[in-house]
């Protein structure tokens, strides 16, 4: 089934306008991230190039929108409304963290569906794919999932001390996090675009070999930057990373 132009729309965010011949870049949030994660992101990046940034169901305005159980769930409807964007051409995937996951997987299925990929896949914040920890985060109660996220630094710990935020918040995060945390890579897949890997030099999440094993995933080149910093590194390099974008995609 394809997404309606309106669905679509629920699905893919603009916050700049970029000239028509700009390059496109999708990006795809964290566990708990949301389109708007990327507006600064896409500013940062005018007018060189347009940022399309995925909202997932589950929040914000999508609040009331069930979440995909499963990776390849999410990646079949981002791919349904990619297919609706007119203007999309060539363009590149950004995902941080999940989003990274998210990324190689829609990249799979339109080089097995379509038989074209995406110019470049940037993984950021994300171990190779067939780098599995067991990680069981969702399962835990709520004061234990808010350490883990506060660990990370990814969501405002203000958010997390008001109650009410909490009874909002906390059910799309973990139904994220069990979204990635039982994903599993299918022996011996890649992708034929080259990706550039990004990744923060203390991030708990990812170690530099983790990192650079994502070269097995790709027939193409495969490189990999690394900046100070933890899972969120990219808060702390917009500038660089948003400069070596626009270098790569130019």
């Amino acid at each position: 089934m394809t997404l309606t132009t309106t669905e679509a729309q629920l699905w893919i965010r603009r916050f700049h306008q970029s000239p028509a011949d700009a390059p496109r870049l999708v990006c795809l949030p964290h566990a708990g991230g949301s389109a708007s994660y990327y507006f600064p992101f896409s500013a940062a990046l005018q007018p060189g190039v347009q940022v399309l940034a995925v909202q997932y169901p589950g929040r914000q305005d999508r609040r009331s929108d069930p979440c995909p159980v499963t990776v390849s769930e999410y990646a079949e409807a981002i791919c349904r409304a990619l297919d609706e964007v007119p203007d999309l051409g060539e363009f590149a995937l950004f995902g941080h963290s999940m989003g990274a996951v998210l990324g190689f997987e829609v990249t799979r299925l339109m080089e097995q569906r379509l038989g074209n990929s995406p110019v470049r896949l940037f993984a950021s914040g994300r171990r190779a794919p067939s780098r599995v920890r067991g990680e069981r985060a969702h399962t835990l109660d709520d004061d234990g999932l808010v350490r883990e996220l506060t660990t990370l630094d990814g969501t405002d710990s203000r958010l997390l001390d008001d109650p009410e935020m909490r009874e909002l918040l906390l059910p799309m995060i973990r139904s994220d996090y069990r979204t990635v945390e039982t994903y599993r890579c299918e022996p011996g897949a890649a992708v034929a675009c080259p990706v550039t890997v990004l990744t923060g030099d203390v991030d708990p999440r990812t170690t530099a070999e983790e990192a650079r094993d994502w070269k097995v995933h790709t027939s193409a080149d495969c490189d990999v930057r690394e900046f100070s910093g933890g899972h969120f590194f990219l808060n702390d390099h917009q500038k660089e990373i948003a400069d070596l974008i626009t270098e790569t995609l130019r």
